[in-house]
């Protein structure tokens, strides 16, 4: 789950204070898309606390959209992506660019191939990934 958020340090130390969010967690920062990223995991459930440091960038945007910072995304795991993409597109959905990389349909990413879908679920964006697996 991604949340876009204002602050991804001031986001990270409420998150460690009330879920208790191991004391390792770093902000990592992609140059590419300009965002500062938290990740961590909670009940087996990975958690991005995602901030744009472009006032034009992905989140922020959003975020300005909204009115508020709150959930963003949520990336489904897949084992094969073009079958899920092949699947969603069957029942309707379309597919939307990467905001990070100006690619629409399944393209890599750092931890696996990706894809977003330009349909909205109550209003969260869908991303697909097939993690990629050691050769």
């Amino acid at each position: 789950m991604a949340f876009g958020v204002k602050d991804a340090a001031k986001a990270l130390e409420a998150y460690a204070r009330f879920l208790h969010v191991p004391a390792e967690t770093k902000i990592e920062f992609f140059p590419k898309s300009k965002n500062k990223v938290a990740l961590f995991y909670l009940g087996g459930i990975e958690y991005q606390l995602c901030e744009s440091t472009d006032p034009e960038g992905r989140f922020a945007k959003w975020i300005e959209e909204r009115g508020s910072e709150g959930l963003h995304h949520i990336c489904y795991e897949v084992d094969n992506i073009d079958e899920a993409l092949e699947h969603a597109q069957q029942q309707g959905a379309t597919l939307r660019i990467c905001q990070a990389c100006q690619v629409v349909g399944s393209h890599p990413h750092p931890e696996g191939w990706v894809a977003f879908l330009d349909d909205e679920a109550g209003g969260i964006e869908i991303e697909f990934m097939q993690v990629y697996t050691p050769e």
